[in-house]
C-alpha cells in the first residue's frame, strides 16, 4: 500500500459491490454548511479508495486531485485498498486530522459513511454513490462516472469495426455506473451495425484482470471480434487473439496499439474542481454532482483515434463529430439506462 504525508497502513481488500440501488430519484440542492466551513488557500483535503490508485475509475479521481494539488488549490493524502470493514474508521481519522474535504467511493459503505458525515457536519464530504443526496445530510454530495456520452460515441465505432456483429463485454458488477456505459455503448453499437449481438457478462469484482481476461477468452471462443473492455484484462485477451477492444474511463492505446481502437474517457477534473470551489466560497452543500461527467461539461470525451485514425471509416468519424456536436449543443442526447444489460 502507497502511504501518504504520514498516514498509517490500512487494511487491504478489494471494494464490494454496493447494495441494491433505489433511493430516491430527485435532485437534491439543499442547505450550505455553515460559514466557518470556509477554508484557506490551499485546503486540506483526502481520499479514501478501496482499490489501488492504478484502477481505471480510482485513477481519474487521484489524476484530478493531483492536478489540484500541483496548482496549489489543496494539500492531497489518499489511503488506498482500505477495506470497506476499516473504511468508517479511516474518515474518522482524517476529519480528526483536519481535513475539510473527504473525497472516496462508498458504494458498499453507503450507511457508515453518511453516519461519519452526519458527526462532522464542518466537514465536505464528496463520494462516488448510485443513491442520491439526503436533505438530512447538508455537507454530504454524491457523484458517479456518468459518460454515457462518450461511451455512445465509442459504440458508433465498434459497430462499424466488428466483422462477426458479434461483441463481448466484460463487466465488474451490475450496477448502474457500469450499466449506464454498457447500455449506451450498445445503443452506439445498432446506430452502426443494427443487427449486432451482445455477449453479457460480469466478473463479481472491481479489480481482477485474471479473471476478465478469462471471461473475454470464453467471448471471443463464442464468436466476438471485438470486446468491450470495462474491466482490466480484457484488452490482454483481445490482443493475444487478435481481436478488437474498445477502452473505458482511461485510454489505453499505447498499450494496445493494434488492439484498442476507441476508448470513451472520464475527466473528474470538472467534477472535483466545482467542490473545491464551494469549500474555499464556504458554500459546499449537499448535491448531485453526476452532471460534471456529462460530455457538455467537459466531464467525458472520446478519446484520438491514434494508430487506427487511417482504419476507422471517414463516415464514421464524421457521424462521431456530427453526434459529438449535437451532445455538446444539447440537440442529442444519450439515454442514461442504468438497467441490466442482457446478452442477445
Amino acid at each position: 500500500m502507497r502511504l501518504q504525508s504520514g498516514q498509517r497502513p490500512f487494511l487491504p481488500s478489494r471494494r464490494a459491490v454496493l447494495k441494491a440501488a433505489g433511493a430516491g430519484t430527485a435532485l437534491a440542492a439543499f442547505g450550505g454548511l455553515p460559514g466557518r466551513l470556509l477554508a484557506a488557500d490551499p485546503i486540506k483535503v483526502a481520499a479514501i479508495y478501496t482499490v489501488p490508485v492504478e484502477q481505471q475509475w480510482v485513477s481519474r479521481i487521484h489524476k484530478a486531485a493531483n492536478a489540484a494539488k500541483d496548482r496549489g488549490d489543496i494539500e492531497y493524502v489518499y489511503s488506498e485498498n482500505t477495506s470497506n470493514n476499516d473504511y468508517e474508521r479511516v474518515m474518522r481519522e482524517y476529519c480528526e486530522a483536519g481535513h475539510k474535504l473527504i473525497v472516496g467511493e462508498v458504494f458498499g459503505v453507503e450507511d457508515a459513511a453518511r453516519s461519519v458525515a452526519k458527526d462532522y457536519p464542518d466537514i465536505a464530504f464528496l463520494e462516488g454513490s448510485s443513491f442520491k443526496p439526503d436533505a438530512a445530510l447538508p455537507n454530504f454530495a454524491v457523484f458517479d462516472n456518468y459518460i454515457q456520452d462518450a461511451s455512445y460515441l465509442s459504440g458508433i465505432i465498434a459497430g462499424a469495426m466488428t466483422r462477426s456483429k458479434n461483441i463481448g463485454m466484460v463487466g465488474g458488477y451490475p450496477i448502474p455506473e457500469v450499466n449506464r456505459l454498457m447500455n449506451a455503448f450498445m445503443a452506439g453499437v445498432k446506430e452502426s451495425a443494427p443487427d449486432a449481438k451482445f455477449q453479457v457478462s460480469f466478473i463479481g469484482s472491481w479489480f481482477d484482470p485474471p479473471k476478465a481476461k478469462e471471461t473475454a477468452f470464453a467471448q471471443i471462443d463464442g464468436g466476438a471480434d471485438l470486446l468491450y473492455a470495462e474491466r482490466f484484462g480484457v484488452s490482454d485477451a483481445a490482443k493475444e487473439k487478435g481481436v478488437l477492444a474498445i477502452g473505458n474511463v482511461i485510454d489505453t492505446q499505447s498499450d494496445y496499439p493494434e488492439t484498442v481502437v476507441a476508448s470513451a474517457l472520464w475527466h473528474f477534473e470538472p467534477t472535483l474542481d466545482k467542490a473545491i470551489a464551494e469549500v474555499k466560497a464556504g458554500t459546499f452543500k449537499a448535491d448531485d454532482y453526476g452532471v460534471y461527467s456529462f460530455m457538455k461539461n467537459g466531464g467525458c470525451s472520446l478519446a484520438p483515434l491514434g494508430t487506427f485514425e487511417g482504419k476507422v471509416p471517414d463516415a464514421v468519424k464524421a457521424k462521431v463529430a456530427e453526434k459529438e456536436n449535437a451532445i455538446k449543443d444539447g440537440s442529442f442526447t444519450v439515454e442514461i439506462n442504468d438497467g441490466e444489460p442482457k446478452s442477445g
